[in-house]
């Protein structure tokens, strides 16, 4: 193994090799080794957290390999993984992930290589113990198609390599609605099972199979997994085709054999039981007569923040719900803050806790607590809170939540932005687009490169350079109004173009409003403007409206759409910007908690509507300017959304046996995360809204009102009196709309599964 030299702070100038019964056929260089003032790091780690984004290493042989990031989110259960994120802030999470599979001396490596990144990083990241199949929300939400898990491991010979080779047969087995589960299974008609979906991968042909009793939702999720497979493992060149339980085709009969009986369906057990995470206990972590010992703080939640003291390292017990969490007080000794995960493990070992009991190690203390921890705290209070979603936020190093600053003119250059979404590059390459019109592709005009129509497909090929070679990628953009005939043709179009081009290029296909951070830096600076309907075609715009209100953000990856919604006064939100074209004249509206850099890509919106804007500030509208959305409304002007220290959390309900089961969304949430066979909880702290679908069952449906009292009862934080909103499906009010961006009450006259099958 190759390693470095760096200086050692002057706590660490300890002189010891950690060597463990469980490692002793380690490589010594391999061992997580101290000399005074000088610690030995893997060169892996050099480059390790300088630039936002995730990066994962696999242990292989004790050593470690970094994973290509087009394979990012496939892990093999015989192996073990060393997952790193990092902010813009900086700042950092470093996972340990464990296959079912894997060996005590590969688990035994992972722990001493994540002590090392940790050290690497001035013991500045949040330390978390994955075990496959009872990942974090936050592991969970880097990956939002799904984790795919691969028989075998190194020890098989299997390697994480990305190639072109059409010679894959496997079987993957999908589970979970919230969190995407792609387990690979013996390739056999014994695997199956009919309430579930699964992908019968064939390398130049992948088929999507859908046991006749599993729903619409799971069928979307996965979807979702066999479009990952085609875009990102096959590079776009492998064809997708939604198979029915009974009509399979006679490639998949032909890999599988004649078709037996199957089984029905067991019942979905990915879920969280939150009665149970009432059931906190809080710990002390002292070092005593030379052994670590744990003492009792709190026997149960709600704490106060006012128990931690900084001196020492704590043990938040959660381990009913098969969580722990370790919090280390910034100036704990460091033998205590070293011997905490050891301390921790011990302890899921003394408690019977199962083996996949997830730790959080939360090393960044007090300021990087994340909002699991946060909530069995009835008084938490973080320093320099910012305003919420309307705002960039970053946690820092040291405590210190601060604006990220955003700079439109530069966003194609902007390297944080673009480490931290996996882009290839700035966007600086060039860029060519065609818009789908009559079979054939038609050039678009480069001054309205970045502009977008709803009733329109567009093809934009991207080239840029890697090294000496030149490379290429084509997004296929679908807009939610165009026409099936032009889904076809866009699909088409792209496969021609790909050909034409010896087939080198990657494929992406966007569906309108999901526009991957990278294709938004094409556009030199300037916000993606979407368009709600229309076309660009010359001589067959469709007639725009003669008032159109445009909805500026600024998300969370410092990217920012100037999205067209519905003129009404009930759209407008009190964090972000927005534009009103009307006849009687042009307005730019700015809500109190809305930053100058959205205002910034308002008035580039405001120069192609054409006309002079004039700026108003929430509360002090001109009669005009309410008379131009047809009067006032009530919108969204939560004080939640303008001073949030927790960010809203959205969860798919069921009480289907008797006790409330909630299972959270991973990563950030969207419209299209409704599932309207579901009643969804969505809890923005000041008050919780209970979501029914449509399609929700009856027993949900009854059982709505039961299960927002049993959520906000079971809250470890020990709130009560917090109002909870029941809404339907279609009737939604702007106080729950605006916790999403360009909600679309339109969304759901179109079949969810139409626009996905379109995507095939």
């Amino acid at each position: 193994m190759n390693t470095f030299l760096c200086p050692l702070h002057a706590l660490k100038c300890l002189s010891f090799i950690i060597i463990t019964q469980s490692l002793r056929h380690l490589p010594f260089s391999t061992l997580f080794l101290y000399v005074p003032g000088i610690m030995v790091f893997h060169k892996e780690f050099q480059n390790a957290g300088k630039e936002p984004g995730l990066q994962i290493w696999r242990i292989e042989k004790m050593d470690l390999k970094p994973v290509p990031k087009q394979l990012q989110g496939n892990f093999f259960t015989g192996d073990a993984y060393v997952v790193l994120y990092t902010t813009s802030a900086p700042s950092y999470n470093v996972h340990m992930w464990l296959g079912n599979e894997c060996s005590q001396d590969e688990g035994g490596a992972a722990a001493i290589f994540a002590m090392q990144l940790d050290d690497h990083l001035g013991g500045a990241p949040v330390q978390y113990r994955e075990v496959q199949n009872n990942e974090s929300v936050t592991f969970l939400g880097y990956f939002k198609t799904g984790i795919k898990y691969k028989q075998g491991g190194v020890a098989s010979g299997f390697q994480h390599v990305v190639t072109n080779d059409m010679n894959v047969k496997r079987l993957l087995h999908i589970k979970g609605r919230r969190a995407i589960r792609a387990t690979e299974v013996n390739m056999s008609w014994a695997s199956f099972n009919r309430g579930d979906c699964f992908i019968v991968d064939l390398g130049k042909d992948i088929y999507q199979w859908c046991g006749s009793e599993c729903n619409r939702f799971e069928r979307l999720k996965a979807s979702e997994v066999a479009i990952g497979i085609r875009d990102n493992e096959r590079n776009g060149r492998a064809s997708l085709e939604m198979v029915e339980d009974g009509a399979e085709p006679q490639a998949v009969l032909a890999a599988l054999g004649p078709k037996p009986n199957i089984p029905a369906g067991s019942p979905d057990d990915e879920t969280t039981d939150r009665s149970n995470q009432k059931k906190g206990t809080l710990y002390m972590v002292s070092d005593a007569a030379g052994s670590m010992k744990t003492s009792l703080v709190a026997q149960s939640s709600p704490f106060k923040q006012e128990m931690l003291t900084p001196t020492e390292c704590y043990i938040l017990d959660n381990g009913v719900d098969s969580k722990i969490f370790l919090w280390k007080g910034p100036n704990a000794n460091t033998e205590e803050r070293k011997a905490a995960m050891k301390v921790a493990e011990q302890f899921i070992k003394d408690k019977n806790y199962p083996k996949n009991t997830q730790v959080s190690d939360l090393e960044l203390a007090p300021g990087g607590e994340t909002t699991l921890f946060k909530q069995f705290f009835s008084n938490w209070k973080d320093k320099d809170q910012t305003t919420g979603p309307g705002q960039a936020y970053s946690i820092g190093r040291i405590a210190k939540v601060s604006q990220v600053p955003f700079d439109a003119s530069s966003l194609h250059s902007n390297k944080t932005m673009a480490a931290q979404h996996g882009m290839v590059d700035d966007g600086s390459g060039k860029v060519q687009i065609w818009r789908v019109e009559g079979g054939d592709k038609i050039p678009v005009d480069p001054s309205s490169y970045g502009q977008f129509y709803g009733g329109d497909c567009y093809l934009i090929l991207y080239t840029y350079r890697q090294g000496s070679r030149e490379q290429h990628i084509i997004y296929t953009w679908q807009g939610l109004k165009c026409t099936q005939d032009e889904l076809a043709a866009s699909a088409f179009l792209t496969v021609k173009l790909d050909d034409s081009m010896g087939g080198s290029p990657v494929q992406v296909r966007v569906t309108q409003g999901q526009e991957p951070a990278h294709l938004m830096s094409l556009f030199k600076g300037k916000p993606m403007i979407i368009h709600m309907g229309g076309t660009s075609r010359k001589g067959g715009q469709s007639q725009t409206g003669s008032t159109r209100l445009f909805h500026i953000r600024q998300s969370s990856t410092r990217a920012t759409r100037a999205v067209e919604v519905e003129p009404t006064a009930s759209q407008l939100n009190t964090n972000d910007v927005f534009v009103l074209k009307s006849p009687g004249g042009l307005f730019q509206w700015k809500g109190v908690a809305a930053s100058e850099e959205e205002m910034a890509a308002a008035k580039y919106a405001c120069s192609f509507l054409g006309g002079s804007a004039t700026e108003i500030s929430e509360g002090k509208e001109p009669a005009g300017f309410w008379s131009a959305l047809g009067g006032k409304k009530d919108y969204q002007t939560s004080k939640s959304l303008q001073k949030t220290v927790k960010p809203p959390r959205l969860f798919g309900c069921s009480n289907k046996t008797g006790r409330l089961i909630a299972e959270e969304v991973p990563g950030d949430f969207t419209q299209s995360d409704l599932a309207t066979d579901d009643v969804m909880l969505l809890d923005t702290w000041e008050q919780v809204f209970v979501w029914i679908g449509n399609d929700a069952n009856e027993v949900e449906r009854n059982g709505a009102d039961k299960i927002a009292k049993d959520y906000v009862d079971s809250d470890p934080s020990g709130r009560r009196g917090t109002p909870v909103i029941t809404i339907k499906q279609g009737f939604e009010p702007p106080t729950f709309t605006g916790w999403f961006q360009a909600w679309d009450a339109k969304m759901w006259d179109t079949d969810p599964l139409d626009r996905i099958r379109a995507r095939f």
